[in-house]
């Protein structure tokens, strides 16, 4: 097959093409219930605090399978974790959209997000081991973009087939493409050879070599300083995917059609920011400074505009809102991006995964916390007190950023 006469150099570009795919679906298949918030309400007899359990419950089996993918992947290799997680989270989909019950529906959330944990683990060890320190950083984003592009068209595409067809269609369609994406990540991915693996590998922080084992991964400092990073800093992401599109609907006046219409700009605008500020961070490298650093630069000039997200509730219109949220989504993304090389720079390669998985199941965590803080108290509390806690989050990553995390080595461990 033609697959198999690539060469390698352009092997890994078609290998960042299907992780793209991946992780478009990825997010259409979980910004779908935020889209489609004020009908599965209606469809299953929910409030505002079911409505936070079914996000809760999806996010719970997010968090706690993202470690177990992580070791997976470092155990077994990208290949299989990645295949195995894309084709459960397909089958997953489909079964949300068969649901009758709110018992039925709630399984597969839950099967979804036990699944979906598979795509970032493997996407950073895939990126790790076919790209240089020089090139890392925006490989990384193009993958990872993904995320993005996924919010961006699943407004409009889930709006259309929800009103077109019905609700059912749009969890069942998501779920077909993920089956096709399945089909390509076996016929495409290969191992990389000896020669782009020793050029990827030798700009790493650590060697193929030298590893942590698992129990001395949670001695590093870094480890806690990535968690706490990601624990802090996710939520808002999490609020932008599961709040935003209802938050437009019900604070806004928009209908569901107009969602569709407007409610792609912020996360084209997190795109669009995330990959310029990713290959920014890799310009800073090919002038000489040190990947790491480099990435710690531009992390934190982007959080500066983090605090923008205070004046939500007092904006006059949606274009104002729109707007702010633009800011706020190319924030949260060029730290979702970056804070991934940043696992690459600073832990040997067969790290990578688990440390990330670890990483991201805080920030699962942290974001069950906020959206159960929010289910229940925003009523009570006041929009204008959650969005200044948001604004300040990233503001504090920075702090936790340059304070804890550093190239770790194995020999340092006693």
């Amino acid at each position: 097959m033609i697959f198999s006469r690539l060469k390698p150099e352009n092997r890994r570009w078609f290998i960042i093409a299907i992780i793209f795919l991946a992780i478009v679906f990825n997010y259409v298949d979980r910004q779908i219930v935020s889209i489609l918030k004020p009908t599965l309400k209606k469809e299953f007899n929910l409030g505002n605090d079911g409505y936070a359990m079914i996000l809760n419950i999806f996010t719970i089996c997010y968090a706690l399978m993202y470690p177990v993918t992580g070791w997976l992947v470092d155990r077994f290799g990208a290949k299989l974790v990645m295949l195995y997680g894309v084709l459960t989270w397909s089958i997953a989909c489909i079964g949300g959209g068969i649901s009758r019950t709110v018992g039925q529906f709630a399984f597969f959330r839950g099967l979804l997000g036990m699944a979906e944990p598979s795509n970032f683990p493997a996407q950073i060890r895939v990126v790790t081991v076919w790209f240089p320190g020089r090139m890392r950083a925006t490989a990384n984003s193009l993958c990872v973009a993904g995320s993005s592009i996924g919010a961006i068209i699943a407004p409009p595409l889930i709006a259309w087939l929800a009103i077109t067809y019905n609700w059912h269609a749009a969890f069942i369609v998501s779920g077909i493409i993920g089956l096709i994406i399945v089909v390509l990540w076996a016929l495409i991915y290969r191992e990389p050879p000896a020669d782009i693996l020793q050029e990827a590998t030798h700009t790493a922080a650590a060697t193929e070599e030298k590893v942590f084992k698992w129990s001395q991964l949670w001695k590093t400092k870094s480890l806690w300083g990535i968690i706490l990073i990601r624990f802090v800093s996710d939520p808002v992401w999490y609020f932008c995917l599961f709040w935003l599109p209802g938050y437009l609907q019900e604070k806004s006046g928009l209908s569901l059609a107009q969602v569709g219409m407007v409610g792609w700009i912020p996360f084209l605008a997190a795109d669009i920011g995330g990959i310029s500020t990713s290959a920014w961070s890799d310009w800073m490298v090919r002038r000489g400074r040190q990947p790491l650093q480099a990435r710690k630069v531009m992390l934190s000039i982007v959080a500066i505009f983090a605090p923008l997200c205070a004046l939500t509730p007092y904006l006059p219109n949606v274009v104002a809102t729109l707007a702010i949220f633009c800011v706020v989504a190319a924030v949260c993304i060029s730290w979702l991006f970056t804070i991934s090389v940043v696992v690459a720079e600073a832990f040997p390669v067969k790290n990578v995964a688990s440390v990330l998985g670890i990483a991201a199941g805080f920030g699962a965590v942290g974001a069950v916390l906020f959206n159960y803080f929010i289910g229940q108290f925003i009523g009570t509390v006041g929009a204008d007190k959650l969005f200044l806690v948001m604004a300040f989050l990233h503001p504090l990553a920075v702090l936790i950023l340059w304070k804890m995390v550093r190239p770790e080595k194995p020999e340092e461990q006693i």
